[in-house]
Order: C-alpha cells, then sequence, then structure tokens
C-alpha cells in the first residue's frame, strides 16, 4: 500500500463535512471495508479511522485504545455521556500532513450503541482517552472536526497553520514560562 496518507482525506476535503449514512447490508463488501481502514489506520499510526475519512459516507469506524488490537463499530450513537467534562489535546489524521493539535473539551465519560461488523449489537462503557476517541470517531460521522470542538483562538491558529501546511499546537503554561 502507498502511505497512508495518501488515501485518508485532508482538511478541506468536502466529505470530511458529510453526514454518514446508516449500513444496512452486513455482507463481503463490509468486511473488507472495514479491513481496508484498519490496515490505512495502522499505517498512519492513528487510535481511529472514520470511513468518511477516506470518502465513504458510512456509518463505520475502526478504533484502538493504546497497543490492543483495533475494534470496529458500526452505526454507532452516543445515548448517554458524562457530565463531567475534560479538555485535553487532540489530534487527527485527517490534520495529519500538518500535525495539527488543538485542545477539545468533552465528557469524561460515554455511552455507545452501535453495532459490530456482523450486525450484532454492542453496548460501549468508555471513559478516559477511550471516550475521547470514540466521541472523536463519531463527531467525524456526522461532518463535525476537532477544530469545531476547540477554542476559536485555537481554530484560527490551527487553520492558518494548515494553510501553510505546517504543525501547530496551542502554548502551554510552561512554554510562557520558559520564554519569560
Amino acid at each position: 500500500m502507498s502511505d497512508a496518507f495518501d488515501v485518508i482525506r485532508q482538511w478541506g476535503d468536502p466529505a470530511l463535512r458529510e453526514q454518514a449514512r446508516p449500513i444496512e447490508d452486513f455482507d463481503a463488501a463490509l468486511t473488507e471495508q472495514v479491513e481496508e481502514l484498519k490496515q490505512v489506520m495502522l499505517g498512519a499510526e492513528g487510535a481511529g479511522l472514520a470511513a468518511t475519512q477516506v470518502g465513504v459516507l458510512r456509518r463505520l469506524f475502526v478504533y484502538r485504545v493504546g497497543d490492543e488490537a483495533p475494534r470496529v463499530v458500526v452505526n454507532p450513537e452516543i445515548v448517554e455521556s458524562a457530565a463531567q467534562t475534560d479538555t485535553a489535546l487532540e489530534g487527527c489524521l485527517s490534520l495529519g500532513k500538518a500535525t495539527v493539535l488543538v485542545e477539545v473539551e468533552r465528557p469524561v465519560a460515554v455511552t455507545v450503541q452501535a453495532q459490530g461488523v456482523t450486525g450484532e449489537p454492542l453496548t460501549i462503557e468508555a471513559e478516559g482517552m477511550h471516550a475521547r476517541i470514540l466521541q472523536h470517531e463519531i463527531d467525524h460521522l456526522d461532518g463535525v472536526l476537532m477544530l469545531d470542538r476547540t477554542t476559536p483562538e485555537q481554530a484560527r491558529a490551527a487553520k492558518r497553520a494548515l494553510a501553510r501546511g505546517e504543525p501547530y499546537r496551542p502554548p502551554r503554561p510552561e512554554d510562557e514560562e520558559l520564554s519569560a
């Protein structure tokens, strides 16, 4: 396979803003698509990859937590979110060529109802990084990018960096102390 980033749609591609359609046919074509998504995600060293990120407008994504084997989620919906939130840096394979990171506030825990690759029902209860990954990938299926979930200041700075093809990471308090 060529470089994984050759097939991942990048910021500015209209497919990233599209709403994915539910999957109704749990067939060999879906299984093949899942395997392709896994290979692209692993090749790009990502934590998750939604079908919309490769231009396929179907409610499907693959992800992994740490070094675990990739998991498949079809037709996901968040059915419960914790009231408590946390803000953390997020990256995205669709902003990967420029390596852009922004701070995103998300619920610390979620419950997701979904299906597996053969159509079996799944309930995923996740906390911490696991919950963050699920929310990020479900956002992709809804046409939402992490740039939509960060502060306006970070979104503007990240978009400027993307337009220049440069990396971006918000300044940290310790960076300000070092430059003082």
